[in-house]
């Protein structure tokens, strides 16, 4: 099993969403997150004041899938958030060792 964190533009969600809904991924965990990178941060004035806001909005997408959807989660996630600009976001990969679902006791990939 493997663990996909996709963080994405807050405005590219729902077409990931809906892109990753027509592949079949059916749930995911969302967090909303800051990050600082290439792009700087913005500087947001508030009656003349530098509020100093370095840190911008993202969204970080956690989807736990078998190994054989991960190249198609991936596609997915960068085709449909992809806007062409700096700060479009980034796709991460981890092994996932165990997994069990609370409710049933089902473990690993019967519990994905």
């Amino acid at each position: 099993m493997k663990k996909i964190e996709a963080i994405i533009r807050t405005t590219q969600f729902d077409a990931v969403r809906d892109a990753l809904a027509s592949i079949g991924v059916r749930f995911f965990t969302l967090k909303e997150v800051r990050g600082y990178g290439l792009q700087k941060g913005s500087k947001q004035m508030y009656r003349g004041a530098d509020l100093g806001a370095d840190f911008i909005p993202r969204l970080q997408m956690d989807i736990v899938t078998n190994i054989e959807k991960v190249d198609e989660i991936i596609d997915t996630i960068e085709r449909s958030g992809r806007t062409g600009q700096i700060g479009d976001g980034k796709i991460f990969v981890f092994e996932v060792e165990k997994s069990v679902r609370i409710r049933t006791g089902e473990r690993d990939h019967a519990a994905v």
